[in-house]
């Protein structure tokens, strides 16, 4: 990874907390902490507002997709049969 040199004027009093915050070997580790949390809020807003369509739709209301109750509800159904199967499945010691 190629390394970039910052040179910049920060707050003193949030600069002195988040130095405390974890024990930071220096300041470029912290910075670069504080730079990958900025980028994944950034596309977590993002994924979130290509979502956001949904909110708007009701479950049942079918798409080219087909609908989201649907999907659901076979999701559900196979997750819960999954689990009945992950139940009776014999353990290590050969018994159920």
């Amino acid at each position: 990874m190629g390394r970039m040199r910052v040179s910049t004027t920060v707050d003193d009093g949030l600069l002195y907390r988040a130095r405390h915050l974890e024990p930071w070997p220096n300041d470029a580790a912290m910075l670069d902490a504080a730079l990958e949390a900025l980028v994944a809020r950034y596309r977590a807003a993002v994924i979130d507002a290509a979502y956001e369509a949904y909110d708007h739709l009701p479950l049942d209301e079918p798409d080219e997709w087909g609908d989201l109750a649907s999907f659901h509800e076979v999701n559900r159904a196979a997750r819960h049969e999954a689990g009945a199967a992950v139940d009776q499945a014999p353990n290590a010691t050969g018994s159920r």
